[in-house]
């Protein structure tokens, strides 16, 4: 009942809307810890860990320890860590000694000699166990465990939104990514074993196992740390960047795909170039840029993209439109690297900032390759397949591990919303330039919703919180309300905005389609005069903004 009620104090502190439409959500205690920063959470930093574990691909069983390097933020004597309690932890140690714990749902709550605010150190995990089997990977996380079309096995993990905890002890929470990782795999050494970041070394362990040191040289959330063994084949490429600095691009793909993947893999390299062109160079630049084979759809696996659409435009073959050819994963989990991975947001309440912008990413991708004008049909293609359903916020609750969205507004809606934010500002060049100086100032952090709507706020010169309450705290749409007189050759148009936030207030496009003029309106009503305009040539650009009309 405690942590319930943290939650709900919680809420009411937002002093946002969006807290009302939850607020008959029972959330549970394992929510809760999971979800908040608690006392024995922001005690303490995580700058480093050393993951050690062998993966036994036969018994579908992990065993090892992970080191958590920690400096303390808040003198403490008791810390929270992070493991599903379907795995078992052998023992704790701090310095070599053992150290009392006890485990509440998911939550491990550790018992340690006083630590003073600036000290740091080590926390060794001993533990093991059969993790959680993917039901429906990725989006119902968990390992893996198949074999490929040769017969041999084939071993993959995500776990975005179930939390790296299903897997490895971790302090599992958004806002507190380690500054750089080691991942130490031993396994079945007639197979390959690929992670993220660089292979420092491959060593025999014995007649049957190898083991793999891979090594993260920048922050990496949590969730993005994976690893992949299977038949792999591996081959490599280098991206010239504009100021013709080399990336090395790896790709490590099932043996009987290698040449299949060489031809359709070179697509990468228009994806990274536009990229650039829009964000700046890719972000992980050392660690360098992997795609890699997997058993399902695919993941944003930083610097281990993982890849799993069959070497086949759009979505499995289908989903973009027909006469666009590109590999939607490609494309949408490389988004990720600029939104997700560098930029961060803390809570999974905001996954808006990664979502929301990568999926715009794609729209920015068409306009990149084949113009403005496909750039809208593409956004417009899934507006018109009702990919947006305005049934719940864009905004998750707070301070819980909830990401059971009912829909994908997150994704689609939020695209829509920046692409209504754009055709509002009515200057592309200048909102392009926004998000550009937005991103590279806020690039390998971690930022909240407000920091980009208090940017939009200076960039432009104009109020936009209302916009963002709205698009992002209420699951319907701003109405524009309009009612047309014809006098003489004229047409008199009285306008405003019927929407949950009664200051809500956005520059319009309406009138003839081939000669929009932009109107201000707000929630009072104002007129304006079209000249030579009939009431059958009055249009609202809805295919540029995301909103509703009624006409009165």
């Amino acid at each position: 009942r405690l942590f319930f009620l943290l939650v709900i104090i919680a809420y009411s502190l937002t002093g946002n809307a969006q807290k009302d439409f939850y607020k008959n959500y029972l959330f549970t205690e394992a929510d809760t810890l999971r979800g908040m920063m608690r006392p024995e959470r922001s005690c303490f930093d995580v700058h480093y860990y050393d993951l050690n574990i062998l993966v036994d691909i036969k018994n579908q069983f992990i065993i090892g320890y992970n080191d958590i390097h920690f400096e303390v933020k808040a003198d403490f004597e008791q810390l929270q860590i992070d493991l599903y309690q379907n795995m078992d932890i052998h023992k704790i140690l701090c310095q070599g000694e053992p150290m009392n714990f006890k485990r509440i749902h998911d939550a491990v709550f550790v018992q340690m000699p006083l630590q003073k605010k600036g000290e740091k150190n080590i926390l060794r995990v001993y533990y093991k166990g059969a993790p959680t089997i993917g039901k429906n990977p990725p989006w119902e996380g968990g390992f893996v465990w198949t074999t490929d079309g040769n017969g041999k096995p084939w071993v993959g993990v995500s776990c975005e939104g179930d939390g790296a905890s299903l897997w490895w002890p971790n302090k599992d929470h958004l806002s507190d990514e380690p500054d750089s990782m080691s991942i130490r795999i031993t396994t079945n050494n007639k197979l390959t074993c690929i992670a993220n970041g660089n292979l420092r070394s491959k060593e025999k362990v014995d007649a049957q196992k190898d083991r793999y040191h891979w090594f993260v040289s920048y922050p990496i959330n949590n969730y993005n740390v994976t690893i992949n063994i299977g038949d792999y084949t591996h081959f490599s490429d280098t991206y010239i960047a504009a100021d013709s600095s080399e990336l090395a691009l790896d790709y490590y793909v099932l043996s009987y795909n290698l040449e299949k993947a060489k031809t359709h893999f070179q697509q990468v390299h228009q994806v990274l170039a536009c990229f650039e062109k829009i964000y700046g160079k890719y972000p992980f630049w050392e660690d360098g840029y992997a795609l890699v084979e997997t058993p399902y759809l695919g993941m944003e696996h930083q610097g281990a993209i993982a890849y799993g659409n069959n070497y086949l435009r759009g979505y499995m073959g289908g989903m973009i439109p027909s006469d666009m050819d590109w590999d939607y994963i490609i494309v949408h989990e490389t988004g990720h690297e600029y939104w997700g991975n560098s930029i961060s947001c803390d809570d999974l309440s905001e996954m808006w900032i990664h979502e929301s912008f990568t999926t715009y990413m794609e729209a920015m991708y068409v306009e990149c390759i084949y113009g403005y004008e496909d750039y809208v049909r593409y956004l417009n293609h899934f507006r018109n397949y009702l990919f947006i359903s305005n049934e719940e916020p864009i905004l998750g609750p707070k301070n819980v591990n909830w990401e059971d969205w009912e829909a994908s507004d997150h994704y689609f809606k939020g695209s829509w919303m920046l692409h209504t934010l754009r055709h509002s500002m009515n200057d592309h060049d200048r909102f392009y330039s926004m998000l550009q100086s937005f991103y590279q100032k806020h690039a390998l952090s971690i930022i909240h919703t407000e920091d980009f709507v208090r940017y939009v706020n200076e960039f432009t010169g104009r109020d936009y919180t209302a916009f963002f309450e709205q698009y992002l705290g209420y699951p319907s749409l701003p109405v524009f309300e309009y009612k047309l007189t014809k006098q003489g050759t004229d047409l008199l148009v009285d306008f405003r905005w019927n929407a949950d936030v009664a200051e809500f207030e956005m520059p319009l496009l309406v009138g003839a389609a081939d000669d929009y003029q932009q109107i201000f309106p707000t929630k009072d009503w104002q007129q304006v005069v079209f000249k030579n305009l009939t009431r059958a040539d009055f249009e609202v650009a809805e295919e540029l903004f995301l909103i509703d009309v009624l006409e009165k």
